[in-house]
């Protein structure tokens, strides 16, 4: 029975390998056709691979001249990132038919995938600085002193003057708004309360701690209508104007701007195309 069961399976077994061996005598080239057909395949899927990276990368470029103007207008310098281009299409010249063109083709895609993944950090940490630039403008313009406090004609300019009262030649640090008494004093922009109260020859006086090195002051005032501590934005009311202080001739309202404790020229810090009523908020 054993020997029955072993010489059958022998048999079977002489039968399979007869048929494989008359199959490779009768087809010897059906393997290399099978084998043709699958690197074909396979080259088409590489190649769609690639087709895929190579739209990447174009998307990436137009990303990049993107941010620029994203830069731009957030005043950040461009960056220049002309090294780091992939060459345009780079596998092209090659159709692969054995594995030396295959292997060409890969380190090529490993090259190129390379390039693409420093683009994309790039635009990471490009996308980042821009976004922390934009956050740091935004508070900037909402905080900068930047329209007329009080409605008014331009009184005595910045810089060197004869004093009214004194009678000397004397540094004006700030800009001088002619003004009725009681006429409503406005922050020129977001900031805190600083000091509220009176300041010698200022008078009752109030002034804006607005961040980034920037302050202003509001002096000669008949009454002041916020606390100091409290914070402010660009239109709230702080004081009325009036005449209060010894060094005050007449009704105005004198308005400084300071940077880092220096005195600048508060005309430049005022837009006259914008409207008071604008910008002031409502009551």
């Amino acid at each position: 029975m054993f020997l029955q069961l072993f010489f059958s399976i022998l048999f079977s077994f002489m039968i399979f390998s007869g048929y494989f061996i008359i199959n490779e005598i009768i087809n010897p080239n059906q393997k290399v056709a099978s084998l043709k057909n699958e690197n074909r395949d396979l080259s088409n899927k590489f190649k769609g691979l690639l087709a895929k990276y190579e739209k990447l990368d174009t998307e990436m470029n137009d990303l990049l001249g993107k941010s620029d103007e994203l830069r731009l207008q957030v005043d950040l310098p461009l960056i220049n990132n002309k090294n780091i281009g992939t060459g345009g299409r780079v596998f092209d010249e090659i159709s692969p038919s054995n594995s030396r063109d295959i292997s060409e083709l890969i380190s090529r895609l490993d090259k190129f995938v390379d390039n693409i993944s420093v683009k994309i950090k790039l635009e990471e940490n490009n996308y980042s600085e821009i976004e922390n630039a934009f956050n740091y403008n935004e508070k900037l313009y909402d905080a900068i002193p930047a329209i007329k406090p009080v409605d008014g004609n331009y009184g005595n300019r910045f810089g060197m003057r004869l004093h009214p009262v004194l009678k000397i030649r004397r540094m004006h640090n700030g800009q001088d708004i002619i003004c009725p008494t009681g006429s409503k004093v406005y922050a020129s922009g977001k900031g805190k309360i600083e000091f509220a109260g009176w300041r010698g020859g200022l008078g009752y006086t109030v002034i804006v701690d607005h961040g980034f090195g920037y302050r202003s002051y509001y002096g000669h005032l008949s009454k002041i209508l916020i606390k100091e501590g409290n914070s402010v934005n660009r239109g709230d009311l702080v004081g009325l104007s009036g005449a209060t202080g010894k060094l005050s001739a007449g009704q105005h309202l004198h308005y400084e701007v300071r940077h880092n404790g220096i005195a600048l020229n508060p005309r430049n810090f005022i837009y006259d195309d914008v409207e008071l009523f604008e910008i002031v908020s409502t009551e």
